[in-house]
């Protein structure tokens, strides 16, 4: 039995999508706690004060796609809950695995400037280091 071939063109488009937004040179990636339903770490205006501002920062240092002097990126994404549910907004920085309380504006900010363009973690703001783990998966080819 045989199967029928897979049409091209929805991979195909996927496939464009993936370059568009640089999905392979992705360096970091942030979540941060916004627009919950049931809003617990912070109030919904924060959250979402805290979603726009990181928004705005990062395309404002081209910062959310490659570009010819930088070939990596770093994306971004509204997460409704990190579940933990106390001096929010979180925000998480993968691979690294840092995670932040507190992210007003200004606090992103600063994870900006000294962890995202810097390498140094905010002490501050941060309450857990927990980098993700290196695996064989992670560095095999597709």
């Amino acid at each position: 039995m045989t199967s029928p071939a897979e049409p091209t063109a929805p991979l195909d488009a996927l496939m464009a999508c993936v370059q568009t937004l640089g999905l392979p040179q992705i360096q970091r990636h942030v979540f941060l706690c916004a627009d919950q339903t049931k809003p617990k770490c912070c109030s919904k205006e924060a959250g979402l004060e805290a979603w726009e501002y990181l928004k705005k920062r990062l395309k404002e240092l081209q910062l959310d796609q490659p570009i010819e002097t930088r070939p990596t990126c770093i994306f971004r994404t509204k997460a409704n809950c990190l579940r933990v549910c106390a001096q929010g907004p979180i925000l998480v920085v993968y691979p690294d695995g840092v995670w932040y309380r507190n992210a007003s504006p200004p606090v992103i900010e600063r994870i900006i400037q000294e962890h995202l363009l810097g390498d140094r973690v905010v002490q501050e703001y941060a309450f857990l280091v927990h980098p993700l783990p290196t695996t064989a998966m992670a560095s095999a080819p597709m």
